[in-house]
C-alpha cells in the first residue's frame, strides 16, 4: 500500500504573476514623500571639496575567459557507393561504373549537367571590365615606401616554475605553423635539481599550452626539424649526447648516442645534411670536435674532425666550436664559428684530416654566436660576435667587406632574411631586435624594436620572411610579424646587392695589397737596419701611411670608372649593331 501526502499552497502565496508580453507601462506602487524625515537631515556648512587641474580617470580591469585549443583529426571514408560495392576493390568499382554508363538516364543527366557547367565556365572566362591589371606593381611601390614596422603576435612562455633560457628555435618545415623550442640553463652551476629538462613544440595559434613535450635525458641546447620528414627532430644535449625524436612515437627519444662516443661539452649546433636518405646530420661542440651522425644508427658517430689549426688532430689544442654553417648547394664545404673569434673554413671530402681545415677568418674579439651564408649569394656570409655584425667574402680572409658600428650592448644572434638578400636581423643582450637593410641605410638599423627587458639569446625567421621568433633568457619566445616592405623582394635588389658585394670586395683587395706592400717595405727596412747598411739613408722621399691609403682609394675609383666606361662603350656597340641589322 502506497502512502501519498500532497503538499498544497495557495496561489496568492506565490507572489505576483509574471507577464512577459509586450505592453504599455503600468504604475503599480506610488510611494509619497514623508515630510517628517526632513527634520533628521543635517546641513553641512562649510563644505570643502578638493579639486585637481588634471582630468579624473577611473580604473577598470577586465579578465577574459581562458580558452584551451585542442587539435583533433577526422577519418574520412569514401562515400556514395552502394552497400554491395566495396570502393577499395578496383574490379567492383569498374563493374559498377560500366553498369551506370549503360543506363538510359545517364546520358540525359550528363547532357543537362554539361550545359550548366559550360555556362559557368564561360561566365568565369568572361572579361572583367573593372579589373586592375597593375594592382600588384602599385602595391609593391606602396609597400616599399611604407615605414618598416613589427608587431607582436604571440608569446610562448616556459610552462615550468623555474624558468630557463630558450637556447634555439626551429620552424616546422611544412607550412611553418609549428615552432620547436629547446630550453636549457647555460649559466655554469646555476641549474637546480627541480629544473625541468623538457623542451616543447608550440602551435602558433595556441600560446596557452604546448602541443607536445620533448623529454631528453639532459637539457637540450639545440633542436632542429628534419627538412625531409617533419615528424623527426634531432637535438644536442647539455651533456654532449645526440638524440632524435619521432613525434608519432611520443615524447621519449627514439634513440640516443652513447655518452662515451659523444661530445664532452654541450652541443651548441646540430644541422641536417642534404643526403638521399635524409638521415645524416652533424654537430659542433666547445670540446673542439665536429661529429657526423646517421640517425638510423646514432649510437656511434660515422666521422670525426678535431679543430686543431696545427693539423695534428690534437684535441688539447682544438678550438671550441659554438656555431656551425652548412649550405646545401655546397655539399662538401662547411664553416665553424669558434669561441676564440675565428671562423674556420673546412672541406669534408679532403683526403686526410689535416687537409680538411682549409683556412681561417679572424673576425671578432669574442665567441662567434651566429654564422650564416647569404641565401642568395653563398660566397658572402654573416658573423656576429662581441658588439658588431660583419659581412664577409670567401675571397678575403684578412678583413670583412662590411660591418656595423659597435653597439652599446653585446650581440647574441643574427640571421639573413630568406626573401631579401640585403636584409638581416640581430638581437642583443638588452632585449632589442635590430633589422638592417644595407641598401637603405648602412650606419644604423632600419628598424629597432625593444622586444623584452631580458637578454634575447636565439633568433629564427620563417621561410616566407613574414614572421620572426626570438627566445629570451627567461624562456619567453616572442612571435613577431614584420612589415610587408621587409619581406617583399624589391625591384633590381639582387643586382644591386651583387654589385655592392663586388665593389666592396674589390676595394678590400686593393687595400690589402697596399698593406702587404707596406709590410714588405717595413720588413726590408728592419733587415737593412740590422745589417747596418741604413746609415745616412734619406727617408724624405717616402710616403706616409695616410698618403698610401689616399693613393689606393684613387687607384680603386680609377679602376671602377674605367670599367664603367668600358661597359658604356660595349652597350653602344651592341645598339649600333642592332640598328644596322634592322
Amino acid at each position: 500500500m502506497d502512502l501519498v501526502y500532497v503538499y498544497t499552497k495557495k496561489r496568492s502565496e506565490f507572489g505576483r504573476p509574471c507577464n512577459f508580453s509586450d505592453r504599455a507601462a503600468e504604475l503599480h506602487v506610488d510611494i509619497l514623500p514623508d515630510h517628517s524625515l526632513a527634520s533628521f537631515f543635517i546641513d553641512r556648512d562649510p563644505c570643502d571639496v578638493p579639486l585637481q587641474c588634471s582630468q579624473q580617470m577611473s580604473e577598470h580591469e577586465v579578465n577574459t575567459e581562458h580558452v584551451d585549443f585542442e587539435s583533433r583529426g577526422i577519418n574520412h571514408t569514401e562515400g556514395g557507393w552502394p552497400k554491395d560495392v566495396n570502393p577499395q576493390e578496383m574490379e567492383q568499382t569498374i563493374r559498377f561504373r560500366k553498369k551506370v554508363e549503360k543506363d538510359e538516364h545517364y546520358t540525359t543527366s550528363i547532357l543537362q549537367l554539361g550545359s550548366v557547367m559550360e555556362h559557368c565556365i564561360r561566365q568565369n572566362n568572361a572579361i572583367d571590365i573593372y579589373q586592375e591589371y597593375f594592382e600588384d606593381e602599385e602595391g609593391e611601390e606602396d609597400e616599399a615606401q611604407q615605414c618598416p614596422w613589427a608587431k607582436t603576435i604571440n608569446l610562448f612562455r616556459d610552462p615550468n616554475k623555474v624558468k630557463r633560457t630558450a637556447t634555439s628555435l626551429s620552424w616546422h618545415p611544412d607550412g611553418s605553423h609549428k615552432l620547436a623550442v629547446s630550453y636549457s640553463c647555460l649559466e655554469f652551476q646555476k641549474a637546480t635539481r627541480d629544473m625541468s629538462h623538457n623542451s616543447y613544440i608550440w602551435e602558433l595559434e595556441n600560446p596557452n599550452k604546448p602541443e607536445m613535450a620533448i623529454q631528453p635525458g639532459s637539457p637540450l641546447v639545440c633542436l632542429s626539424y628534419n627538412p625531409k620528414d617533419s615528424h623527426i627532430l634531432v637535438g644536442g644535449c647539455y651533456n654532449g649526447q645526440i638524440a632524435y625524436w619521432d613525434t608519432r612515437r611520443g615524447s621519449q627519444p627514439v634513440e640516443i648516442s652513447k655518452i662515451e662516443n659523444s661530445h664532452e661539452d654541450p652541443v651548441y649546433k646540430v644541422i641536417w645534411l642534404h643526403s638521399k636518405t635524409g638521415t645524416d646530420t652533424f654537430s659542433a661542440s666547445t670540446d673542439g670536435q665536429i661529429l657526423w651522425w646517421d640517425i638510423r644508427k646514432i649510437s656511434d658517430p660515422t666521422e670525426m674532425l678535431v679543430l686543431d689549426l696545427g693539423k695534428e688532430q690534437n684535441i688539447n689544442n682544438a678550438l671550441g666550436a659554438i656555431s656551425l654553417e652548412f649550405e646545401q648547394t655546397m655539399p662538401t664545404k662547411f664553416m665553424v664559428g669558434t669561441e676564440q673569434g675565428l671562423v674556420v673554413s673546412c672541406n669534408r671530402k679532403a683526403k686526410s684530416p689535416s687537409e680538411k681545415i682549409v683556412g681561417t677568418y679572424s673576425s671578432h674579439h669574442g665567441p662567434i654566436y651566429a654564422l650564416q651564408r647569404n641565401p642568395f649569394f653563398p660566397k658572402n656570409f654573416l658573423t656576429v660576435g662581441d658588439w658588431t655584425a660583419r659581412v664577409w667574402s670567401e675571397d678575403i680572409k684578412e678583413s670583412s667587406i662590411m660591418s656595423t658600428k659597435y653597439q652599446t650592448s653585446y650581440l647574441t644572434d643574427a640571421c639573413w632574411s630568406p626573401v631579401r638578400p640585403s636584409v638581416f636581423s640581430t638581437v642583443k643582450m638588452d632585449g632589442t631586435l635590430d633589422v638592417w637593410d644595407f641598401l637603405f641605410k648602412q650606419n644604423d638599423p632600419t628598424l629597432s624594436l625593444k622586444v623584452c627587458d631580458e637578454a634575447i639569446c636565439s633568433l629564427q625567421i620563417q621561410e616566407n620572411g613574414h614572421f620572426l621568433a626570438c627566445g629570451s633568457q627567461r624562456g619567453t619566445t616572442t612571435l613577431l610579424e614584420l612589415s610587408p616592405g621587409l619581406c617583399t623582394l624589391q625591384r633590381n635588389e639582387k643586382a644591386l646587392v651583387s654589385a655592392m658585394f663586388e665593389r666592396e670586395t674589390k676595394r678590400e683587395k686593393i687595400l690589402e695589397s697596399r698593406q702587404r706592400e707596406m709590410r714588405l717595405k717595413e720588413r726590408s727596412r728592419s733587415e737593412q737596419s740590422k745589417e747596418g747598411d741604413t746609415a745616412g739613408m734619406d727617408y724624405d722621399g717616402e710616403e706616409t701611411p695616410e698618403e698610401m691609403i689616399v693613393r689606393a682609394e684613387e687607384e680603386f675609383f680609377a679602376i671602377v670608372n674605367s670599367e664603367l666606361k668600358q661597359r658604356e662603350v660595349e652597350q653602344q656597340k651592341t645598339k649600333e649593331e642592332n640598328t644596322s641589322e634592322e
